[in-house]
C-alpha cells in the first residue's frame, strides 16, 4: 500500500487526499487551520459568501424599473458577517467529514520535509501538530499544497482593525463608512464592488488606466463604468505610497502627494506563497525568486516523489486549477493514466457586480496575431431576458479558430456570467464548432441565448 502525505487541506491537498484514498493509498493530511484550509475558512468562501448578501441588495436597489425596488434595503454587518463565519466553518467541517468517511487520517498541526540520509526511497517528515507531541513519519509520496498568504506592505502596517486584509474583514463590527480599497486586480475590485453595494462609500486605487488590467479590456471597462455609476471613486493612475492611521480613521497617500481620508483601508496587493518553514531547501526541492514552487504539467517538482500543487505554485491562482493540480499529482505518482493540465482550458470569474468570466482565446490574442481567430460582440441590452430583469449592462464575446470554426474561447460581463460561461468553456474543451453551438437548443428567453446566438453570428463570416 502507497503511503501518501499531503501538507496543506486546502482545495489541492483535500481533493489530492480523496484521490489517494480512492486509489487504496494509506492518506495522511496535515492541515495547520481546519479542513479546506484558507480557501474555505477564510478567502473564496467567506469572500464569496459576502458577496452574495452585496448582490441582493443590488438587485432590490436597481430594481425600480420593474415596479417592485425599494431604496430603503440596507444590510446588517453583524449577521451577514455571521453567516460568513458560520457558512465557513460549516463547509469546512463536511470537508471534514468527507475526508474521514474516505478513510484519510487527518492531522491538525504543521508539516516539514526532514532530510535522513537512512532512506533511499521514502521521504521523511517533521510533524508538529496543534496536541500531543511532534513525532516523524515517512510516505512514498509527497504533496505541499500550503497555499498562499496575503502580501502585506511595509509603508501600510495592517492592524486589523482599520488597515486590513481581506481575511480580516469579517471581524468588523460595522460597515466601513469610507472603505479605501488599494489594489484594483480580481480582489480589491470584487470588495469594492460589494462593500459600495452594502453602503459603504468606496475609494478604489488602480495604478493602471482601468480596474481589472490583467482581464479582458473592453470587459473591464464596462465593469469599471458601472462602479463609477453607482458612485464608487475610482482612482486610475494612481498608486497607493502609504496608508497610516488617523485619530478617527485612515489615510492613504498616493506617489503624487495626493492623500485620501477613510474610516479603513483594504490592502489587496497580491498574496506570497507559502513555502517558508517546509525544509524545502534542504530537501533540495527548487524555490523561485518569489517563493513559488515550479511543477511541471503533472504537478512534479525537481525532486521525485516530492509534488506541489495550487497557490504555492504559482499556476493561477484559482481553487478550480488547485484542485485539478492534486487530483492530477496524485493519479500521476500513484501510476494512473493521466492527462496533463491544460491552463488555456482554465474558466475564471471576478465576482464583481456585473461578473466578468472568462475563458480560452482573449482579444489580445487576436489583436497582436497571436492566434487566427475571429471574434463577436454581443450585448446584453439586445437580450431580452436580459430586458426582463433589469440587468442590461454587459456583453458576450465569442472567438473562433478561422481555420475551422471551433470555438476558441469567450468572455462574459454580466450578471451571473460566472454561469454563463460554463457552456463557452464545454464548448473550448470539447472542441465544439460554432455550428454546434449555433444549433444547440437553447431557452427563450434566457441569458444564456446570447452564447448561441454569437455562435450563429459568427458562422456569417
Amino acid at each position: 500500500m502507497a503511503r501518501v502525505a499531503i501538507i496543506g487541506g486546502g482545495p489541492a491537498g483535500y481533493e489530492a487526499a480523496l484521490v489517494a484514498a480512492q486509489l487504496g493509498a494509506d492518506v495522511t493530511l496535515i492541515e495547520a487551520t481546519g479542513a479546506g484550509g484558507a480557501c474555505v475558512l477564510s478567502d473564496c468562501v467567506p469572500s464569496k459568501t459576502f458577496i452574495a448578501a452585496s448582490s441582493v441588495l443590488t438587485e432590490i436597489h436597481e430594481s425600480s424599473e420593474l415596479g417592485v425596488g425599494t431604496k430603503e434595503a440596507t444590510a446588517d454587518p453583524a449577521a451577514v458577517n455571521g453567516r460568513v463565519r458560520r457558512l465557513a466553518t460549516q463547509q469546512s467541517a463536511d470537508i471534514a467529514q468527507k475526508l474521514v468517511n474516505a478513510g484519510v487520517d487527518i492531522v491538525y498541526g504543521r508539516g516539514a520535509l526532514r532530510v535522513d540520509k537512512g532512506y533511499n526511497y521514502l521521504h521523511e517528515l517533521h510533524i508538529v501538530p496543534v496536541e500531543g507531541d511532534p513525532y516523524e513519519t515517512d510516505a512514498d509520496v509527497i504533496l505541499i499544497a500550503t497555499g498562499a498568504t496575503p502580501r502585506t506592505l511595509t509603508s501600510a502596517p495592517v492592524d486589523g482593525e482599520r488597515i486590513l486584509t481581506w481575511r480580516q474583514l469579517y471581524d468588523l463590527k460595522e460597515l466601513p463608512e469610507h472603505l479605501i480599497v488599494v489594489g484594483s486586480g480580481v480582489t480589491g475590485a470584487e470588495f469594492a464592488s460589494a462593500y459600495l453595494a452594502m453602503g459603504s462609500n468606496v475609494t478604489l486605487i488602480s495604478s493602471r488606466d482601468r480596474v481589472m488590467p490583467h482581464e479582458d479590456a473592453e470587459a473591464a471597462e464596462t465593469v469599471g463604468r458601472v462602479f463609477v455609476r453607482r458612485g464608487m471613486d475610482v482612482r486610475n493612475h494612481s498608486r497607493a505610497a502609504a496608508a497610516r492611521r488617523t485619530e478617527n480613521g485612515v489615510e492613504v497617500e498616493l506617489d503624487d502627494g495626493t492623500v485620501i481620508e477613510g474610516s479603513h483601508a483594504l490592502i489587496c496587493v497580491g498574496s506570497i506563497p507559502n513555502s517558508d518553514n517546509l525544509g524545502l531547501h534542504a530537501y533540495g526541492v527548487k524555490i523561485d525568486d518569489r517563493g513559488f514552487i515550479p511543477v511541471d504539467k503533472v504537478s512534479r517538482t525537481n525532486v521525485p516523489g516530492v509534488y506541489a500543487a495550487g497557490d504555492v505554485t504559482g499556476v493561477h491562482a484559482l481553487a478550480s486549477v488547485a484542485a485539478m493540480q492534486g487530483r492530477i499529482a496524485i493519479w500521476h505518482a500513484l501510476g494512473e493514466a493521466v492527462r496533463p493540465i491544460k491552463l488555456a482550458h482554465v474558466a475564471a470569474n471576478v465576482f464583481t457586480d456585473p461578473e466578468l468570466a472568462s475563458v480560452g482565446v482573449t482579444q489580445a490574442d487576436v489583436d497582436s496575431g497571436k492566434v487566427d481567430c475571429r471574434g463577436v460582440l454581443l450585448p446584453f441590452a439586445s437580450n431580452p431576458r436580459a430586458k426582463m430583469v433589469d440587468r442590461t449592462e454587459g456583453f458576450v464575446k465569442l472567438f473562433a479558430w478561422n481555420s475551422s470554426g471551433i470555438v476558441a474561447g469567450g468572455v462574459v460581463v454580466g450578471s451571473r456570467a460566472s454561469e454563463l460561461i460554463t457552456p463557452i468553456a464545454l464548448a473550448v474543451e470539447q472542441r465544439l464548432t460554432v455550428e454546434q453551438v449555433a444549433r444547440t437548443f437553447t431557452i427563450y428567453p434566457s441569458l444564456s441565448g446570447s452564447v448561441a446566438e454569437a455562435a450563429r453570428q459568427l458562422m456569417e463570416f
